[in-house]
């Protein structure tokens, strides 16, 4: 970098489709990472934070940028096993015309999510249907929908209110080994027959509180 050095920060963001944040206490201190990391927040980079200090836990301004967010452990595995599990994750994001070393062992991704409580919940509308690809990334992080977040990356609410009648109409050993085929196509990672169960319990509920709301709009008319 040269000249300003906030500025020369901001332009490479800008330029980036992806940011990875090397988690340390160091990192949590320096007011320039604070400023970077915050910025690239704020203009919606996919942040892909690895964890590179042993015992350390995000805490502070960083505890609240990681919170929802998946992190490989460095500190957990030699560096190229490390590496390779970042291809894969990197991989798994699909940004367009992003050139990454294929791996060639097939490895599990060993992604741990930060043992944090979040203090804060998003709230969507009420509609579904109009939900973006964002909205919907966020709200299967908030229930703990880790490994779908990753597989329905690409979706917005209408593409999963799709999936969900498709896995009603459809029997179950049919769409288990769909989307166990489709899982390890493009997260390469077996699907959680336990989180696809909670998947479609979550979404039975929504949808039965929209069908609930409508009929309680069409008694308040009538009578």
């Amino acid at each position: 970098m040269h000249g300003n050095v906030m500025d020369a920060m901001a332009q490479a963001i800008d330029r980036s489709e992806i940011i990875i944040i090397c988690m340390s206490e160091q990192y949590r201190q320096s007011n320039f990472c604070r400023a970077e990391a915050h910025y690239a927040f704020q203009r919606q980079r996919r942040i892909v934070p690895v964890l590179m200090q042993k015992h350390y836990k995000p805490d502070g301004w960083l505890l609240f940028l990681v919170s929802q967010l998946l992190y490989i452990d460095f500190t957990k595995y030699e560096f190229v096993r490390a590496m390779e599990m970042l291809s894969k994750e990197l991989k798994a994001i699909h940004v367009p015309d992003m050139k990454i070393t294929p791996v060639e062992r097939e490895i599990d991704i060993d992604i741990m999510p930060p043992n944090v409580s979040v203090s804060s919940v998003e709230t969507f509308s009420d509609n579904i249907l109009q939900w973006s690809q964002t909205q919907v990334h966020k709200w299967l992080l908030q229930h703990k929908l880790i490994q779908l977040s990753q597989l329905l990356i690409d979706c917005n609410g209408r593409s999963l209110v799709h999936l969900y009648k498709f896995m009603k109409q459809s029997q179950s050993s049919q769409i288990l080994s769909i989307l166990q085929e489709d899982s390890l196509r493009r997260i390469h990672q077996s699907i959680s027959l336990i989180e696809l169960s909670c998947f479609h319990s979550i979404m039975q509920e929504q949808q039965a509180t929209k069908s609930t709301e409508i009929n309680r709009n069409v008694e308040e008319t009538y009578f």
